[in-house]
Order: structure tokens, then sequence, then C-alpha cells
């Protein structure tokens, strides 16, 4: 067999010898090349493709509006000396295929926008095609449309416009050079990749998905409502009841819809359901402007599923894998403590209002401050004290206050808005998590009171589970420190990472989307950023 393929070389080379003398003032005909050329390549060995930094240049100058992305796709070449990525002995790779799809399917993670360029793009894969482009051109192409897959769907948008939109918890990184292999060692990474994207992001895009299909179904009718009714209770009866029963059966709120006009149990476990997933309290009365809310149209609410499916491309997915941590929602006035991956107390907050926003930002919780002092921040002192005092000259002393070192102390009590125990994680905010006297607002729907700080209404609970590994810290020494006598700091042996987000829509565990209020009105401002520029 070897002497057999030595005799087609030997013959084939004849053929080229006799067409050099035969075309002596011209080149070599390429095609002899090309045939020689097959016989020196190995069956696993890559075309070559002429890559080096000059091509990229040229490259980028003859493709103008792809030059944002030229600085990665040099860096991915230099990383790999200038290889071929998408060329194999048999010509394109089967995974450049199946970008070319998840690119042409970027509705489903939530994106609309278009690469430049998409028709020469799409005679890549079009046999049909009459513009060809070359080889070189075709790879660098395709480097340059993986690198804007993967800032679209692994990134999102800049690090500087979400700093500006109030977004301080750390950014992800990504490197394009190793997520590229991974890619291409198992293309379904393509589809799902939590080492890549928060998981709650694909419960999202799950729910965008389930959401896209009822808007084109048209089912998401109008709720007549009348204005002069405050509420529904058990047995009332009008067509407005019907239309809910509807809307909650389409939502999946209810299990069927029986048409029945009558606010009955069944419709009662329905809208019990709906307040639940929808941060209001779980009683069986429906307030109007409850009602109100199922109006929403089914556009808006899709809309907020796919700006918080860009929150999510922001989060590093390692965070949930430290052995316990807290996490904050803002807009769910929720807290939850995790360990071992398992949720071990969830807390109803109090968190900034509309003028004094929480921070979404992250730290370490280092120390637990039994009954604490309140060092009154300069902004309340300037804007609510001084004329209290002015009004009021024995003020300070009636609220258990005190001026120290130019600052106004609050002593330990059950006055003290920091409650009886305070969770430190330094931060440039002076944002604390704390506990409060104010115990009654956690009977409200919507909760944002505080001055930027977040209350919780488990902060002993909260403390009892930090520190039950500790011998010295059991549940009457945490006690008889929280009778607001005398403060007590315990520094923490390991600190606990604390994460505050913001995120107004939330797929839980078992599937179900909850929608928060839009407390400091960040989703539009997101979805413009999204939307503003459809190609690029």
């Amino acid at each position: 067999m070897k002497n057999f393929f030595l005799s087609i070389v030997v013959v084939l080379f004849g053929f080229s010898l006799a067409a050099f003398y035969h075309y002596r003032n011209d080149d070599i005909p390429a095609k002899m090349i090309s045939i020689v050329k097959i016989f020196q390549t190995t069956p696993d060995e890559k075309l070559a493709i002429p890559i080096d930094k000059t091509i990229l240049k040229v490259f980028f100058e003859k493709y103008p509006d792809l030059k944002k992305y030229e600085s990665d796709v040099v860096t991915l070449y230099k990383n790999r000396n200038y290889n071929s990525i998408w060329y194999d002995n048999k010509g394109l790779i089967e995974f450049a295929d199946m970008l070319y799809s998840k690119v042409n399917s970027l509705e489903e993670e939530g994106l609309k926008s278009t690469l430049a360029y998409a028709s020469i793009i799409n005679g890549i894969f079009n046999a049909n095609t009459s513009n060809k482009i070359s080889e070189t051109d075709t790879e660098i192409l395709l480097t340059t449309v993986y690198v804007y897959y993967a800032k679209k769907v692994f990134q999102g948008i800049d690090v500087a416009k979400t700093t500006d939109i109030g977004w301080f918890l750390p950014r992800k990184n990504i490197s394009y050079d190793n997520l590229l292999d991974s890619l291409l060692t198992d293309p379904q990474l393509l589809s799902k990749n939590e080492k890549q994207l928060f998981t709650q992001y694909y419960k999202l895009r799950d729910v965008l998905k389930k959401y896209r299909a009822i808007e084109q179904s048209g089912d998401w009718d109008p709720i007549d409502i009348d204005p002069s009714i405050e509420y529904y209770k058990h047995n009332d009866s009008s067509k407005t009841i019907g239309q809910i029963r509807h809307h909650l059966a389409v939502m999946g709120d209810l299990k069927r819809d029986s048409k029945s006009n009558l606010y009955d149990e069944e419709l009662m476990e329905g809208v019990m359901n709906f307040k639940k997933r929808n941060g209001y309290k779980t009683n069986k009365i429906l307030s109007t402007w409850q009602a109100q809310r199922m109006n929403i149209p089914i556009e808006k609410l899709i809309s907020t599923i796919i700006v918080n499916m860009e929150r999510c491309r922001w989060i590093d997915p390692k965070f949930t894998k430290v052995p316990e941590y807290i996490f904050i929602n803002i807009p769910a006035f929720k807290l939850n403590y995790i360990k071992n991956g398992k949720k071990e107390l969830e807390s109803n907050l109090l968190v900034g209002k509309d003028m004094t926003e929480t921070v979404v930002f992250s730290g370490s919780i280092s120390s637990i401050v039994f009954s604490p002092y309140w060092t009154v921040p300069r902004s309340i002192i300037e804007n609510e004290i001084k004329q209290a005092i002015f009004q009021d000259k024995n003020y300070l002393e009636s609220h258990e206050m005190e001026w120290k070192n130019g600052n106004i102390i609050q002593r330990p009590g059950v006055k003290n808005p920091m409650g009886l125990v305070k969770f430190m994680f330094p931060n440039s905010n002076d944002i604390y998590l704390h506990d409060t006297p104010y115990k009654s607002l956690f009977e409200f729907d919507y909760r944002a009171f505080s001055h930027g700080c977040i209350n919780m209404d488990k902060g002993k609970e909260l403390a009892i589970l930090l520190l039950r590994d500790d011998p010295n810290w059991t549940v009457a020494s945490i006690n008889e420190a929280m009778k607001g006598e005398k403060q007590t700091i315990h520094v923490l042996k390991n600190k606990i990472p604390i994460y505050i987000g913001y995120f107004t829509a939330w797929v839980s565990d078992d599937g179900v989307i909850n929608f928060y209020n839009d407390l400091y009105q960040r989703d539009d401002r997101l979805a413009d950023l999204l939307f503003s520029d459809v190609t690029e």
C-alpha cells in the first residue's frame, strides 16, 4: 500500500515537472501545489490558514465595524500561536455551525442584537452564496463572532455602564481563551454553562420562553377593574372575578379555569399563590390595587425577566460555592443565610427609601455587636437632628443621645435604631445589617423605610446561627448580651461573605417566578442600555 501511494506521488510530481517546463515563464499552477499538500497533510492536521499580526490588522481595516473586538481577537490568536481555530483537514469544524446557530437565536437569551456584516457571515454557511470570502477572512470573522457572542451572553454590558446605574457587586472575569477551550471540548456548554453563568440565569431563561409563548397565544386578557370596589372577599361575585380567575389560570397560579365569577375557595388559593410570588402578605382578601398589578402588560413582564437575566450575567457563579454566605435581594425585602448549600434562615427586611437607597455591593461580616451604640450619620444630624434640637433643647437626652468627639451617639437600649444586634461589614457607604425596634413595619408589603441600612426581623436568630459552633456563645449568653445594657463586640473567627443584590424577577428552586416592585426605578434604565443599539 505504501508503494502504491509513493507511485502516485511520483506520477503527480512528473506531471508537475512537465507543467513547470511547459509553463516555465509562469508560476506553478496553484492546483498542483494543493494536490501535493494533500499528501503532506496527516488526517488530523488542520488546514494551514495564514494568520499573523499584519493579516489581523488588515482584516479589521477591511471590516471597520468590528474594530471594537480587535483587541480580544488578536489576544486569542496570540495565545494560540496564530493557529487556525475554525478549520480542520476537512474544512470548517462542526462547532462553527453550532456557534452560528446560537448567534442567530440570541432572542432565546433575552438579547436583541445583530453583529455587523450579518450578510457576509450568513454567506459562510450558505453553499449557494455568490459572495464567498477567503478562508483567512472566514477564520478571523468567526473568531470575531465568537467574541461577540461570549461578550453578549456570558459577560453582559460593560462594567462602566453597570457602575453608572449603581451596581457595585464585583463583576466576574472571563478568559475568552479558556472559555473557548471548554466550548470546543464540550459544545453543549453553549446551551448551558453553569461555570460561567449564575444558575438563576437559566431559570429565568426557561420562564422567558413560557412568557413569550403566553404573549404569542394572545391569552393575556385585560381585567376590567371597578375603581369603586376596594377589595374582593369570599363569595363576592362579578365579571372582574371571572377575569381574575382566567388570568391566574394562564399564569399557573390556578390549576384550571372553572369560568366561575364567584370568589370561592379555589380562587382564593390562586390569589394566595399570586400574592406570594409578588411580594404580598398571603391573606385571602384581594385588594383592587393588587388586581391592577395583574394587569401589567405581558411585554413588560418579559422585559423585567430579560433585564434580570442581564444582571445574572454579571454575577460570578463561584460565590454560591463558598461554605456559607448571606444573600440580600433589595426589591424582595429578603435575606437568606446559606450554609453548605442549604438555606438556614430567611428574614424579612427594611431597606433604604427612594432618597437614601440601599447600595448594591458586597462585603464580609467581620464582627457582631450586641446592644450597640449608634453613631448618627452626619446627613441625619444636618437634615433632621439639628432642627429637632432647635425645637426641643431636651431632644438628645430624651432620646438617649449625647455629643461625643463632634458626633452624636445614641446609647444602647430598646429605642436604639440599631436594635439589639448589629452585623458589621466595613464599607465606605456606612451601611449595616442590624436589628430594629420598629417591628411593626414588617407587617407592610412595602418596606423601603430606612436611611440606607438594612434592618432585619430575625437578628437574634442570625446571631445564634453564626455563633452556634462557638461554645462561648450559647443562646443564654446571646440573650444576656442583647439586654440593651452594655455594648459587646465579638470578632468572628471566619468572615461571612454578604452580597446585596437587586433583582426584580427571581425564580425559586421549584421553578416559580417571583416579581418584585422596582423600588429604585432601575429596570427601564437597564432595558434602555440593553436595547439602545441592536446592531454591533
